[in-house]
């Protein structure tokens, strides 16, 4: 996915509701979730934004995924979709192992990968660069053992007539 979106190239935009994607993402994991006895829950508006949907459910996706993934038994995933006349947010909040300080400025990197992370990097790089072309922002807190809260922000954008 990363190579086709390097590519670059016209994809279809529409309209697409941020919170959809996201309980759909949640409902995608519900059963991997349950195995981990990790709890999943979604709340917010529509948080409509212009773009690639098939993009934006990746970001959620991965994100919750990796919530999930990176959590402690009895644990949860708590996504949350705000928005406001300027934007959207999608928050994805675990309360996993965290990722350490001294991987924060390679998670994004092509590939990185370390036995503590493993996976982490891929979808991550994916995720980031899928933010960059809807003009959004990424921003990561965390706390090793306590949890990790990505914080994503996309400026609304109306689409313009004629245009996909």
């Amino acid at each position: 996915r990363l190579s086709q979106l390097a590519e670059g190239g016209a994809l279809p935009h529409e309209q697409v509701s941020v919170l959809e994607l996201a309980q759909e993402a949640a409902r995608s994991l519900t059963a991997q979730a349950a195995a981990q006895a990790v709890h999943i829950s979604v709340t917010g508006i529509a948080g409509t934004v212009f773009g690639v949907r098939r993009l934006l459910y990746e970001i959620a996706r991965n994100l919750c995924e990796n919530a999930v993934k990176y959590n402690v038994p009895g644990g949860s995933v708590t996504v949350e979709v705000a928005e406001t006349d300027r934007d959207v947010t999608l928050l994805v909040r675990d309360t996993g192992i965290g990722i350490p300080q001294e991987m924060l400025s390679h998670i994004y990197d092509f590939g990185f990968s370390t036995k503590a992370a493993e996976g982490r990097g891929f979808g991550m790089s994916m995720i980031q660069n899928i933010v960059v072309r809807h003009d959004g922002t990424i921003d990561v807190d965390t706390e090793q053992g306590a949890g990790t809260t990505f914080t994503l922000i996309f400026q609304i954008k109306r689409q313009k007539e004629g245009s996909q």
